[in-house]
């Protein structure tokens, strides 16, 4: 049994993705990041970074008692490794594999992110920082819809690198993205939205709208933007 903590994020989807498409029993943990339960000592100990999503393995394949993995690129990394699947084994298409989780990780993921929160959470509008990250967001669209062009998947065959861009387009609509200015990933997120283990992990309604925040869960969950009282 593997607990995922988290709830519905792109991250969070990222993981349970994977899950679904490697058939591993798994328990979704409610955790509540706008009662701040995220700081938790017993949260803050599988995720010592206070961020979403984290495991727990409470079966992994060296036994030595259950196992926590935090930071959702290594999670990926770490499912791949356990079941041998969703990572090819040659040494090229792994380095090719890992160059596009790193992308995600290092780009995609932090850009889109600050963009989403400039533009559904900050307490004012802050003009430089919405071009800045709207600017960005679009080159690294431009980026994936060059890398699909000719391609089914982004690194060979379906992979850990699919799983880990996949839900950041999903989250779109949070981003005023749209998909029609990028035939190729358009192209890609559908077949990977026709894929069942994808329908159960997100299901089949868009994604969830940005959060409704009093100034308690702002304080939750963007300690340094809330107003002091």
């Amino acid at each position: 049994m593997i607990e995922v903590f988290g709830g519905q994020t792109p991250n969070v989807f990222k993981v349970l993705i994977a899950l679904e498409e490697l058939g591993l029993d798994y328990r979704r943990m409610p955790l509540d990041i706008t009662k701040g339960e995220q700081f938790t000592p017993e949260f803050l100990a599988i995720s010592p970074n206070n961020k979403i999503p984290a495991i727990i393995d409470h079966d992994p394949v060296e036994d030595e008692g259950p196992l926590s993995v935090f930071e959702s690129g290594a999670i990926l990394f770490y499912l791949a490794e356990r079941s041998g699947q969703l990572m090819p084994r040659g040494l090229r298409r792994r380095a090719e594999v890992m160059e596009w989780v790193m992308w995600q990780m290092a780009g995609q993921g932090p850009m889109l992110g600050q963009l989403g929160h400039f533009r559904n959470y900050a307490p004012e509008k802050v003009p430089y920082a919405l071009t800045r990250y709207t600017f960005e967001t679009a080159r690294l669209y431009r980026v994936l819809d060059t890398r699909l062009a000719g391609r089914d998947f982004i690194a060979g065959d379906y992979s850990i690198a699919d799983i880990a861009c996949w839900p950041w387009i999903h989250f779109r609509a949070q981003h005023d993205v749209d998909l029609a200015d990028y035939p190729n990933v358009a192209r890609w997120f559908d077949a990977l939205y026709a894929r069942p283990a994808v329908i159960r992990a997100v299901g089949s309604e868009p994604a969830p709208k940005p959060l409704t925040l009093d100034e308690d869960a702002r304080r939750m969950v963007f300690p340094d933007t809330a107003p002091t009282k």
